[in-house]
C-alpha cells in the first residue's frame, strides 16, 4: 500500500455532540495516514458539505436533529457512491445494524468503541469496503434466522454450486480475511481474488459482501461467524 501513503484517507465525522467530534478528531490527528478534513453536526450539513468536498470515508451517528444518519445514508450513496460509510451509536441493535448494512454503511461501530478500533475501521472500509466486527456478524447471523427460519431467504439467494477455490475465498472472507491476506493463503494476485469476489456476488445473487456472508451461512459454507 505504498502509494496510499502520500495521500491520507480523507475523513468527514457527522456527529451533534461537539466534545465526541473532537476527541475522535484529536485521536486520529497522530495518524499520518488518516486526516479529517471536515465536520458536520446534522445529516443536512453533511449532504451539503459531500457535494462540495470528496471523503473516503464518513463517520456517521445515527441519532442526530434535523437529519439523523439513518435518512442521510441513502442519500449520501447517491451523491458519493464510492464513499464508505461507518456508523456510529450508542445502541447495539441487530435489526438496525442488519438493516443499516442492506442501505449501504459499510460498517457499524458502538461510540464506546476506542480510538484504535475507529481508525482501524477506517482504513479497512477504504481498503477492502467492509469492516465486520463481532456486532455486524452477530447481526448478520441473528436477523437470518429471525427472517424465516424454514423456506429459503430470497435475499440470500438459492444455493449455486461453487468450485473449490471459490468456497476456500468465501470462508476466508467469513473469517475477515483480508484481500491482500486471502490473495497470499490461495496463492493468487488480490486482483484475481476481487474478481473471484465479484464473480461469487453474482452467482450468489448478493448485491454486498454482507449478502454472501449470510449466503455463506445459510447454506453451511461456514458454520458459524
Amino acid at each position: 500500500m505504498e502509494n496510499q501513503t502520500t495521500e491520507p484517507i480523507r475523513v468527514i465525522i457527522a456527529d451533534d455532540h461537539v466534545l465526541y467530534r473532537a476527541g475522535v478528531k484529536a485521536s486520529l490527528s497522530t495518524k499520518t495516514d488518516v486526516k479529517v478534513i471536515a465536520e458536520a453536526d446534522n445529516g443536512m450539513h453533511l449532504l451539503t458539505l459531500i457535494k462540495n468536498v470528496e471523503a473516503d470515508v464518513i463517520l456517521l451517528d445515527i441519532q442526530m436533529p434535523i437529519m439523523d444518519g439513518i435518512a442521510a445514508l441513502p442519500e449520501i450513496k447517491k451523491i458519493a457512491p464510492k464513499t464508505k460509510v461507518i456508523m456510529l451509536t450508542m445502541v447495539d441493535d441487530n435489526s438496525m445494524i442488519t438493516k443499516l448494512m442492506e442501505l449501504g454503511a459499510n460498517s457499524y461501530l458502538t461510540k464506546t468503541s476506542d480510538s484504535e478500533i475507529i481508525y482501524e475501521a477506517i482504513k479497512t472500509c477504504f481498503e477492502q469496503e467492509y469492516y465486520f466486527n463481532s456486532l455486524t456478524n452477530k447481526a448478520l447471523l441473528t436477523n437470518l434466522k429471525q427472517r424465516n427460519p424454514v423456506t429459503p431467504q430470497p435475499l440470500v439467494g438459492q444455493e449455486v454450486p461453487l468450485n473449490e477455490k471459490e468456497t476456500t475465498i468465501l470462508r476466508l472472507m467469513c473469517e475477515e480475511k483480508s484481500t491482500k491476506e486471502i490473495a497470499d493463503l490461495v496463492e493468487l494476485s488480490p486482483r484475481t481474488v476481487e474478481a473471484i469476489r465479484d464473480r461469487l456476488k453474482v452467482k450468489t445473487g448478493s448485491k454486498t459482501t454482507a449478502g454472501l456472508i449470510m449466503y455463506a451461512v445459510k447454506h453451511k459454507i461456514i458454520e458459524e461467524i
